[in-house]
């Protein structure tokens, strides 16, 4: 069972963190105001340009756009394609053991399923180009799932009038901005549903107009955390994907701030990229990006603090000065986010999956084997190292073997049990602190006995 994005504790967690700031930028002029809560509106994060920073705004959870197909009519369309399909695009390995991402397609006929499919193929390969997700790529499924609309394309593209009859009612000029990509929730989560299963979802609108939005802290009341929007034909839109799926798998705050918040007003924040803490503080306290401080970054420039962060202008601080938390105009993590990246990968997935019963008792002489998950090569960002383990003591001869008998292994004969224990662990030198490294060991053991 997956224990890091399924956590509706901590993803209501976050919505509220974003809460009061999004109220405060309301008061400020700096998001739209707030339509009337009345438990159907969703906070989301959208970029109005390309290359700028993000903002936050409340939109309704449902689309006034959503299609309505009469049952004679499903029953019309072409035996060949069938609404609801899912094709996996990745599966590389048990549900259980990977990060789930499932990519819907939106405004595309029966006729466009094959060009959903291939544009869902493209988006993720753009997404899985930019590391962390480039070295941990082999800890995700991925699933596509056909959605048959009416129409082809969105609703406001290319003018705020035009209307499509699509399956996730996507539209442009949702909140009146023209960028922002809104859908609807319960559709997009009756497709995400049929796929084996779901952490985060990117639903990929059949368009090539630039835009997209990032909604969070979904747990609750879908089953999965987050939901990205982006436009098919548009190639940074693919970056908004990238952005939003750190929220919810790094844990990640935004690195950006708003005009006329002022002075950042709560305790130390919880995100691992953002800290109220001076360089000083943060180096003798020995936390938050505290092994980074001083580094080259990726990003351009060095680890520090730097001024402005989680919508505020003053009392809080970002890693570095520019990062793909703050901005699209990087592809680039910092440091420190890459390194809450590769945490997150691991709260939600294992490296290692047994390929026998760990509950049932084995013999000396039965084989146990395990699968790892294919890591790398990406920027060679994530080295795992496995290890077999009797009783504890390392079997130093057989490091790096995915298969071993009990008895090779030193387990001696006689009445009495013995554990037998299989560990992975990802030494990348992209880790840094202790916690981080603990994540990313996974082991799996046998108990060996007549």
């Amino acid at each position: 069972m997956h224990t890091g994005i399924r956590r509706s504790v901590l993803a209501t967690a976050l919505v509220l963190a974003l809460s009061a700031p999004l109220a405060e930028a309301e008061a400020a002029g700096a998001v739209d105001a707030p339509m009337s809560d009345t438990g159907s509106h969703v906070d989301v994060e959208y970029f109005p340009e390309p290359a700028g920073e993000g903002a936050r705004t409340r939109v309704p959870a449902s689309s006034p756009h959503v299609q309505r197909v009469p049952a004679d009519a499903r029953r019309r369309t072409s035996t060949a394609v069938r609404d609801g399909e899912v094709v996996p695009l990745a599966e590389t390995g048990p549900t259980a053991d990977r990060l789930d991402v499932t990519i819907i397609g939106d405004g595309y006929t029966a006729a466009e399923q094959d060009d959903f499919l291939a544009d869902a193929r493209t988006k993720w390969d753009e997404v899985t180009d930019i590391d962390p997700y480039k070295s941990y790529e082999g800890l995700f499924n991925v699933w596509a799932v056909k959605a048959v609309s009416q129409d082809f394309g969105v609703t406001g593209d290319p003018a705020q009038d035009v209307v499509k009859n699509t399956a996730l009612g996507s539209y442009f000029w949702c909140g009146d901005t023209e960028r922002l990509i809104c859908v609807d929730l319960d559709k997009t989560k009756t497709y995400a549903d049929k796929a084996p299963a779901t952490d985060l979802v990117i639903v990929v609108s059949n368009s090539a107009k630039y835009g997209g939005a990032g909604y969070s802290g979904l747990a609750a009341d879908y089953g999965y955390d987050g939901v990205s929007t982006l436009s098919s034909d548009n190639d940074r839109s693919t970056l908004i994907a990238a952005h939003e799926m750190a929220h919810s798998i790094g844990l990640l705050a935004d690195e950006y701030q708003y005009e006329g918040y002022g002075d950042y007003p709560y305790p130390e924040p919880a995100q691992p990229n953002a800290s109220t803490l001076t360089a000083d503080d943060m180096a003798r306290q020995r936390t938050k990006w505290a092994p980074w401080l001083g580094e080259t970054d990726p990003s351009g420039g060095v680890v520090g603090i730097f001024e402005g962060a989680d919508y505020y202008e003053y009392g809080v601080y970002r890693p570095t000065e520019n990062s793909i938390m703050r901005s699209l105009d990087t592809d680039r993590f910092n440091l420190p986010g890459r390194e809450a990246m590769i945490a997150g990968f691991y709260r939600s997935a294992n490296a290692l999956t047994a390929l026998r019963d760990t509950t049932v008792k084995t013999s000396r002489f039965t084989r146990l084997s395990v699968e790892l998950a294919g890591l790398g090569p990406g920027t060679g960002l994530s080295r795992p190292q496995l290890r077999w383990y009797v009783d504890g003591r390392e079997a130093r001869h057989a490091r790096g073997r995915t298969s071993v008998l009990p008895a090779a292994l030193g387990v001696p004969a006689g009445r009495r049990t013995h554990k037998v224990t299989a560990t992975v662990t990802d030494t990348t030198t992209a880790v840094r602190s202790h916690a981080v490294r603990d994540l990313t060991s996974n082991s799996v053991t046998w108990t060996v006995g007549r």
